[in-house]
């Protein structure tokens, strides 16, 4: 009997095919189911895990937010507990957070110096994102303006008074502020002239950086240079 040789041919190859996969199958199909009973556990497991963090989180948001009622009902050595037991057991963001809180807390209870020890060593911390440790470093810097010397205030902010840093406006201030209040007419002018020629300062900051200027000038104490 004839037959097609085309025919014959594929469905030799479809054959062949089958057989393979079947032998195939019969080598590796067991590390196949386990592969994907491994996969499948993966996933629910990392599902599971997405859901603790975010229970976590969300806990330690409540607490963060009770604590925060409390300052606001003027309970403060209440909120400061109640941030002190965050910080140890909160999760996520939220201790970092109490810390920040807590410094504000005790400053504005008028515990400086304990304010601006927190802000600093939260400014040192390295396991804390760097734009956090900046802004506590700015906190204890403006704290110092009022309650320390100049060297002090540069020493927590005149690292951030550099052009490229999103924060020297007011590092600058800080920083021309103490000048000002230590008596070097001179370096507060310089600071404060900074702050002026620079085209991106907050309208506000650099309103009152030219205010300090104007009264640097008419003090005499500072003389502006002839170009």
């Amino acid at each position: 009997m004839a037959f097609n040789d085309d025919s014959f041919i594929r469905e030799v190859n479809e054959e062949l095919r089958s057989d393979h996969a079947r032998n195939v199958w019969r080598r590796f199909g067991g590390y196949v189911v386990g592969a994907a009973v491994l996969l499948v556990l993966a996933t629910a497991g990392y599902r599971g895990y997405e859901y603790w963090q975010d229970h976590r989180s969300s806990g330690a948001g409540d607490k963060f937010l009770a604590a925060l009622k409390l300052a606001d009902e003027k309970k403060t050595d209440e909120a400061l507990a109640a941030l002190a037991q965050l910080e140890k057991d909160g999760h996520g963001a939220y201790p970092v957070l109490a810390r920040m809180r807590a410094a504000t807390l005790q400053a504005e209870k008028g515990d400086t110096a304990a304010a601006v020890a927190a802000f600093t060593e939260i400014g040192k911390d390295t396991a804390i994102p760097a734009a956090v440790r900046e802004a506590a470093r700015l906190r204890a810097g403006w704290l110092l303006v009022d309650n320390g010397t100049y060297e002090q205030v540069s020493a927590e902010v005149e690292e951030m008074a550099v052009p490229q840093n999103a924060l020297r406006h007011s590092a600058r201030e800080a920083l021309g502020l103490a000048a000002y209040k230590a008596g070097d007419a001179v370096k507060a002018r310089q600071w404060f002239q900074q702050i002026v020629d620079d085209p991106q300062a907050p309208r506000n900051v650099a309103n009152r950086a030219q205010m300090m200027l104007d009264i640097i000038t008419a003090s005499g104490k500072a003389p502006v240079a002839q170009g």
